[in-house]
Order: C-alpha cells, then sequence, then structure tokens
C-alpha cells in the first residue's frame, strides 16, 4: 500500500502530482493512465481542500493493488459530504447556462471505475477505483 498525507492547503498539489507519477512508474502504467489518475485525484482532492475544512486539517490518500484495480481510498476529517449524492451537471449547456461546480466530480467518476463514499469516525471516506487498462 502506498500513502500520502497533504495539508489542506493548495500549493501541496504539486506533491500529489509526483505521488501519482511515481505509483504510476511502480505499477508499470502508460502515461495517459497516469495522466487520468493525476487529473481524478487531484479534482477530489482539490475539493476537500478548497470546501471540507474551516481552517486547516489534513487529506490521507491511500492506494493498493488488488487484481487488475487500483484502490484509493481519500479520507479527510472535514464537515460530512457524500460527493456521489451530487446530480450529475448537465453537460449540454453552455457554460453560461450551467450552474457553478460539479463538474470535478463529475469528471471523477468518468474517469474512474467505481467511486463511494461512506462517514466512519467522524471522517469522509471516498474510495474510487481504476480498472486498470
Amino acid at each position: 500500500m502506498k500513502k500520502l498525507t497533504l495539508h489542506n492547503d493548495v500549493a501541496e498539489v504539486p506533491l500529489l502530482a509526483e505521488w501519482v507519477e511515481q505509483l504510476g512508474e511502480e505499477l508499470g502504467l502508460e502515461m495517459p493512465e497516469v495522466f487520468q489518475l493525476n487529473l481524478a485525484l487531484e479534482e477530489a482532492v482539490v475539493n476537500v481542500m478548497n470546501y471540507a475544512y474551516e481552517d486547516s486539517g489534513l487529506i490521507d490518500l491511500s492506494a493498493k493493488v488488488v487484481d487488475s484495480e487500483i484502490v484509493f481510498v481519500l479520507e479527510d476529517s472535514g464537515k460530512a459530504f457524500d460527493p456521489t449524492k451530487v446530480d450529475d451537471p448537465d453537460i449540454t449547456l453552455s457554460a453560461e447556462e450551467r450552474n457553478i461546480g460539479g463538474l470535478g466530480i463529475f469528471l471523477v467518476q468518468q474517469l474512474m471505475s467505481s467511486v463511494t463514499y461512506s462517514r466512519e469516525d467522524g471522517k469522509n471516506v471516498l474510495t474510487m477505483i481504476y480498472r486498470r487498462k
């Protein structure tokens, strides 16, 4: 299992990108897969950074390989929020007509094979499964 802990600060997002690249290298992933994972995980992590905490806090991310899947678990002890309950944005509308927000979560759900949420011991737990190609 590979783990990363970030402070609730967008200045730490480059650490996430390094972590994803290193993971991709260790697992022998192709660059398009690494890019896809980085995009999805960055969206999920930045959402936590922007909305979960009033001030400072920690964000834990772990990854483990199970058969042909990579299971990512994102945990924070911020405000309870289930991103899987957010309605998909209407992507047929123009940017001007669309409501603000929701695209990041939609993107994560499109890039990952499975996204589930639970609230455990005062923590948000977002489990994202990526099926390797």
